[in-house]
């Protein structure tokens, strides 16, 4: 094979790779969702095709009597049957009662698709809400 087709063909090898490569947003332990949880992008390795966020409720790393407790916040590449396991062992401890220690996870697929922590479903509570009462003001307005 001629060298210059092995080169533009391990080019074009690559740029498939990174066409198809999933990225999400890493970090590790981090006391919230900012700066390195929302800046930091990792394209995820091979078989790695859902990315998974973790949540966890409690002391500080070194407990002392009366430590406050605080969010600690990870996220990843995972495959997606490591991601349902993960999710699955923690549904149990996913209760998010303030004097608890709790973990919860999520796994989400697609581009950088763990930029907010847990899913959406507060914000769709939310926006639900506002459609409910929008509709009954623009329901008063008609009649």
């Amino acid at each position: 094979m001629n060298p210059l087709n092995f080169l533009l063909l391990l080019i074009l090898g690559q740029c498939v790779y990174y066409a198809t490569s999933l990225e999400c947003y890493v970090c590790d332990s981090q006391e919230d969702n900012s700066e390195k949880c929302v800046k930091t992008i990792q394209t995820c390795n091979y078989g790695e095709d859902v990315c998974l966020t973790e949540i966890r409720w409690g002391s500080t790393p070194y407990w002392q009597q009366g430590a406050l407790k605080q969010y600690y916040i990870s996220k990843r590449c995972a495959t997606k049957d490591k991601c349902e396991r993960y999710r699955s062992s923690n549904m149990g401890s996913c209760t998010h009662i303030w004097y608890e220690d709790w973990k919860c996870s999520e796994c989400c697929k697609g581009d950088r698709c763990n930029y907010y922590i847990i899913s959406a479903g507060s914000v769709l509570s939310r926006t639900t809400l506002l459609i409910t009462f929008a509709s009954y003001i623009l329901s008063k307005l008609v009649l």
